[in-house]
């Protein structure tokens, strides 16, 4: 036989469960008012503003350039903005190599910029260019000194000079470092022709297309060398050393024999 429960005894467990329902919807209705009056209060504050904005990697233009291109202004929301937008128009120089724009934290904004790297200078009359690992040429308006890479001579063709990039892009660091100067000098022969003028003191003489891998070798090459007698090292065809003095015929070490001979009492 069941068991007849009576309305009655029902009355306090219906009452407890409409006393909880009727919690639970003023919770989220008062949840929803708080996180909306903050959200209104923070786009109405200046911690919803742009108060810093920081950048890193600018190493061929100065850091507030960037910041003046990428049309980021302090004081403006931190969302009116589109990270995307200000990336592609940051990447449009031809020396960036790749931007990164993020948000930190509430009012702060990052720029990463990755440029590309300089690998010399194009001599041009009384100026130097800054020539870019991408073959990218940065102009400019005053007096430069070159300190990072040789210059380049007489490589006013694009494509002459885009080869010989290629070719610097396979040198050691020591060897790179160690050259000051490269000048084209195409013969009815070889429209490929060089002349590289190093730290050292000594030229050498050799062909873009094979200058990268047979150049890694000039420091083995002058270790076997009197260091006191600087000269041509000729890298064209085979491997050999001619000092100045047979080059020019100039009698450097009588000369200066001749002169310490002066010097003595």
């Amino acid at each position: 036989m069941e068991k007849i429960i009576d309305i009655e005894d029902r009355i306090p467990t219906l009452k407890e469960r409409r006393r909880r329902r009727t919690n639970k919807k003023f919770s989220i209705l008062l949840f929803l008012f708080v996180t909306t009056l903050l959200i209104v209060l923070y786009f109405q504050s200046s911690y919803s503003q742009i108060q810093t904005i920081s950048l890193d990697g600018a190493k061929l233009v100065p850091e507030q350039l960037y910041i003046e291109e990428s049309t980021l202004v302090t004081g403006e929301s931190m969302w009116s903005f589109n990270e995307s937008k200000i990336e592609n128009l940051l990447a449009a120089n031809a020396w960036v190599e790749s931007v990164h724009v993020n948000r930190k934290w509430l009012t702060s904004v990052h720029i990463q910029v990755n440029e590309f790297n300089q690998i010399g200078y194009l001599e041009d009359g009384d100026f130097l260019h800054i020539i870019l690992e991408n073959g990218q040429i940065i102009k400019t308006d005053g007096q430069v000194i070159p300190k990072d890479g040789p210059i380049f001579t007489g490589f006013e063709d694009e494509k002459i000079r885009q080869r010989m990039i290629k070719e610097l892009k396979l040198l050691d660091s020591e060897v790179l470092t160690g050259i000051s100067q490269i000048k084209y000098t195409p013969t009815e022969n070889d429209a490929y022709s060089i002349q590289v003028y190093m730290n050292d003191g000594n030229e050498v003489q050799a062909i873009i297309p094979s200058f990268g891998e047979k150049m890694n070798y000039y420091p083995s090459i002058v270790s076997q060398l009197n260091p006191e007698v600087k000269g041509i090292v000729d890298l064209e065809v085979g491997t050999f050393f001619q000092p100045y003095v047979d080059v020019y015929n100039v009698p450097v070490k009588e000369e200066v024999v001749e002169n310490e001979e002066d010097q003595t009492p």
